[in-house]
C-alpha cells in the first residue's frame, strides 16, 4: 500500500502547525471557537469591530448591515474611505515606504522590486492622468492587461479616483471582451500592445482593436496602451495613448475620492449557465475588510516578515483579493510573475519559491497536478531539488483539490511542515469563506474543514432544510457577510434568481457547489457544482456560452457540454455535435473536431476549448426534446449507462456517442 493510500484510507487528520501568533491571527482553536461564538452572538457588533479595526476610514460609519431591501444587503453604507488610500498610503505614512510591495518577476526571469513609495508615485500619476481624460467617480474602466506591475497601478488607480474597474483576463478573445465592454458601459480601455507567455509574445491591443469594432462601445473614448514588448500596434489618433506618455508630466499626488463603503469598486464577469457572462458587483468596503481579514486570518500574515505569493492572474476574482487589494491593505510584500509555471523549466516555481525567500505559497490544484507529473518525469525540477525552507504555509485555490494532490503537495513541497490551506470560496463570496486556520484547525487532505467565524455556512436539501453531517447536500450560507456580491450588472432579477432562489426562501445564498459534512468532525468537503457550470483549471466557464460558440460555427446543427473528471485540469470540457451533413469519421472526425476547438478558442479563450468532441447523428433526448444531460455526463466518464433510459426518443444514440474520438 502506498503512502497516499494509507493516508486516504486512514482518513489521516494531520495536526495544525506550531506558530507564534501574531496579535490579529487567530492562535488555537479556542481563538477560533471565541470569534465565531462573538460572531453568532452579536452578528452586526462582530462585523462592526472588525471593520473599525481594519480598514481606515474617512467617514465613521454609524450602521453596519441594512437587511431591509434582502436581498440587496448594504454594509456600513453611511461610511466613507477609499481603497487606495488603505492599500498604499496609510503604509507611507506610517513609515514603510522603502518596503517592498511588489517583487515582479516577468517572463524572461527579470525582477523589478517596487517599494510603497513607489507604488503610491505610479499610481497616483495613473489616476491624475485618468482624471486629465474624463475619467470620474462611477465611470466603468475595462482593464485587458498581462500580468504586470502596471496590471495592479491600473485597478488602485481607478479605486483611487472612484472609478469602478472591470478586468477582463488576457487569454480571453475579442468577442468575450467585447461583451464585457458593451455590458459594463466603459468609458475607457486599458491594455497592452502584447503580452509574453513562456518565451511567446501574445497579441492584446490587436484583439482590443477587434473587440472595439464589433460595435456597441461607442462610450469608450480613451484605450491607453503599456508598451510591454514594443510590438507593432494600429494606432487610432485621438483614441489611443501610450501609459508611459500620458503619466510622464503628472503629479506624485493625487487626493484620493472618498467613496461610501457600498460604492462599486469592481464588476467581474463569470459565467452562468446561460450564455450571457455575469458581471458581479463587489462594494468597497465589503470587498477590502474581508481581504485584509481573511489574509491576517487563513494565512497568518505578519506584513513584517512574509512574502506572499499568489499565483493567480489579476483577470480573476484570486488576483482581486489576494494581489491587488489583500496583501497591499496589510502591506505585506508579494511575489507576482508573469508567464507560466513550466517556463523555461518545469522548476520555476520552486526556482522563484527559493530565490525570493517566499514564506506563504498560494496556486491551483491544477498547477500542482502538472509539476507532479513533471517531477516524475524528471527529478532535476522535483521540489525536494530546491530548497525551500523559507515556506511556512501552502495555500490551494480555484477548485476543490484532491486528496492525492494535497498529500504530494503536503509531503514534497512542504516538506511535511507546513500546513495546507484549501480554501473554498468564489468570485461571489470575494474572499475565503471555509478553510483550515493555520496553528488552529487539524487537516484532512481533500477537505476545506470549517467555515471562517461570522460565515454562517451549511448544507441543505433542495426545499431549503438543512440535512444531518454525513448527507450530502447543497451548500448555502445563512446570513450576508460583507464581501459578498452585492448585484449582477444590470440585472438584478439574474442576481436574485441565481443566489436568492424563492425554493430555498429566498434569503439563503445558493453557492452552486454540492457539499457533505463530516459525522464527527463537522468539516465540509466540497463535491462539485450542482449547477451547468465547469470548473475547467480554476476557472468557471458555462456550458451554454461554450455550447453558443459551437452552435455558431456553420457546420454545427446542435451542441451539448458537459465536464468530466481530469487529473490535470480538474474537469474537462467534453462536447458533443450535431453537423449539418453526415457525421464524420476517421481523420475527416478528428480534422472537424481541431477546427472546432481552434472556433472556440477565438469565440471564448483558449481555456474552453473542448478536451474531447463527439460526433452523432444526434443528442440523447427525451419525447418533449430535453436534452439528456446525465447521460451525457456518464458517456464523457466512460461510465456504463445504467439509468432509466426508456423516455428517450432515441435510445440507440448512447452508443454511437460513447465512442471516444
Amino acid at each position: 500500500m502506498s503512502a497516499i493510500e494509507s493516508v486516504l484510507q486512514e482518513r489521516r487528520v494531520f495536526p495544525p502547525s506550531e506558530k507564534t501568533s501574531a496579535s490579529a491571527t487567530i492562535s488555537g482553536m479556542d481563538a477560533y471557537k471565541a470569534l465565531s461564538a462573538e460572531a453568532e452572538r452579536d452578528y452586526e457588533g462582530f462585523w462592526g469591530r472588525l471593520a473599525r479595526e481594519t480598514l481606515a476610514w474617512k467617514k465613521p460609519f454609524t450602521k453596519v448591515l441594512d437587511e431591509s431591501n434582502a436581498p440587496f444587503y448594504k454594509w456600513f453604507e453611511d461610511g466613507e474611505l477609499n481603497a487606495s488610500y488603505n492599500c498604499i498610503d496609510r503604509h507611507v505614512e506610517a513609515g514603510h515606504g522603502a518596503k517592498n510591495a511588489i517583487v515582479f518577476e516577468a517572463d524572461d526571469g527579470a525582477v523589478t522590486n517596487v517599494t510603497y513609495q513607489d507604488l503610491l508615485t505610479r499610481v497616483c500619476r495613473f489616476a491624475n492622468a485618468l482624471r486629465k481624460r474624463g475619467v470620474k467617480k462611477g465611470d466603468r474602466v475595462v482593464i485587458y492587461l498581462p500580468m504586470s506591475v502596471e496590471g495592479v497601478v491600473a485597478m488602485q488607480a481607478c479605486a483611487r479616483i472612484g472609478a469602478t474597474h472591470s478586468v477582463v483576463f488576457g487569454g480571453f478573445s475579442s468577442k468575450s471582451l467585447n461583451e464585457r465592454l458593451v455590458d459594463v458601459g466603459a468609458v475607457a480601455l486599458i491594455t497592452a500592445d502584447e503580452q509574453m507567455r513562456g518565451g511567446k509574445a501574445l497579441p492584446l491591443k490587436s484583439i482590443a482593436d477587434e473587440a472595439l469594432a464589433a460595435g456597441g462601445c461607442e462610450a469608450v473614448k480613451d484605450v491607453i496602451v503599456y508598451r510591454r514588448t514594443g510590438g507593432k500596434v494600429a494606432w487610432t489618433e485621438g483614441r489611443d495613448a501610450w501609459m508611459h506618455e500620458i503619466v510622464e508630466n503628472e503629479s506624485d499626488t493625487c487626493e484620493p475620492e472618498w467613496v461610501s463603503a457600498e460604492h462599486p469598486l469592481f464588476i467581474l464577469y463569470t459565467s452562468g449557465s446561460t450564455g450571457k457572462p455575469k458581471g458581479v458587483q463587489h462594494s468597497t468596503g465589503g470587498l477590502l475588510l474581508w481581504a485584509a481579514q481573511t489574509m491576517k486570518w487563513t494565512f497568518d500574515a505578519k506584513p513584517a516578515e512574509d512574502v506572499f505569493w499568489c499565483t493567480a492572474d489579476i483577470g480573476w476574482i484570486t488576483g482581486h483579493s489576494y494581489i491587488t487589494y489583500g496583501p497591499t491593505a496589510i502591506g505585506a510584500t508579494q511575489v507576482m510573475f508573469e508567464g507560466v509555471p513550466t517556463y523555461p523549466n518545469a522548476g520555476r516555481f520552486w526556482d522563484m519559491i527559493a530565490k525570493h525567500k517566499v514564506t506563504i505559497f498560494y496556486t491551483a490544484p491544477t498547477a500542482i497536478r502538472s509539476l507532479i507529473k513533471a517531477s516524475e518525469a524528471d527529478a532535476k525540477v522535483h521540489p525536494k531539488s530546491y530548497d525551500l525552507s523559507s515556506l511556512r504555509i501552502l495555500g490551494t485555490v480555484g477548485e476543490p483539490i484532491n486528496p492525492e494532490a494535497w498529500v504530494w503537495y503536503y509531503e514534497n513541497v512542504g516538506g511535511a511542515r507546513c500546513p495546507v490551506i484549501d480554501t473554498w470560496w468564489q468570485t461571489e463570496t470575494g474572499g475565503h469563506m471555509i478553510t483550515p486556520l493555520p496553528g488552529a484547525t487539524p487537516l484532512v487532505p481533500g477537505s476545506c474543514t470549517l467555515p471562517l467565524p461570522g460565515i454562517m455556512a451549511t448544507v441543505v436539501d433542495e426545499t431549503g432544510q438543512e440535512v444531518p453531517n454525513g448527507q450530502g447536500g447543497i451548500l448555502v450560507v445563512k446570513r450576508p457577510w460583507p464581501s459578498m456580491l452585492r448585484n449582477v450588472w444590470g440585472d438584478p432579477d439574474r442576481y436574485k434568481k441565481s443566489y436568492f432562489p424563492e425554493e430555498l426562501g429566498g434569503r439563503l445564498y445558493l453557492a452552486g457547489d454540492g457539499a457533505v459534512r463530516d459525522k464527527e468532525t463537522g468539516y465540509f468537503t466540497i463535491m462539485g457544482r450542482i449547477d451547468d457550470v465547469l470548473n475547467v483549471s480554476g476557472h468557471r466557464l458555462g456550458t451554454m456560452e461554450i455550447e453558443s460558440a459551437l452552435v455558431a460555427n456553420p457546420l454545427v446543427a446542435e451542441a451539448a457540454v458537459v465536464g468530466r473528471p481530469d487529473d490535470t485540469t480538474g474537469e474537462a470540457v467534453v462536447a458533443f455535435v450535431v453537423l449539418k451533413r453526415s457525421r464524420p469519421e476517421g481523420d475527416e472526425s478528428t480534422k472537424i473536431a481541431n477546427e472546432l476547438r481552434a472556433w472556440v478558442a477565438k469565440e471564448i479563450g483558449p481555456i474552453a476549448k473542448p478536451k474531447d468532441i463527439r460526433f452523432g447523428e444526434n443528442l440523447p433526448k427525451t419525447r418533449s426534446g430535453k436534452i439528456m444531460r446525465r447521460l451525457l455526463r456518464s458517456l464523457a466518464k466512460g461510465e456504463e449507462i445504467t439509468q432509466d433510459v426508456s423516455t428517450l426518443e432515441n435510445p440507440a444514440i448512447l452508443d454511437q456517442l460513447g465512442e471516444a474520438r
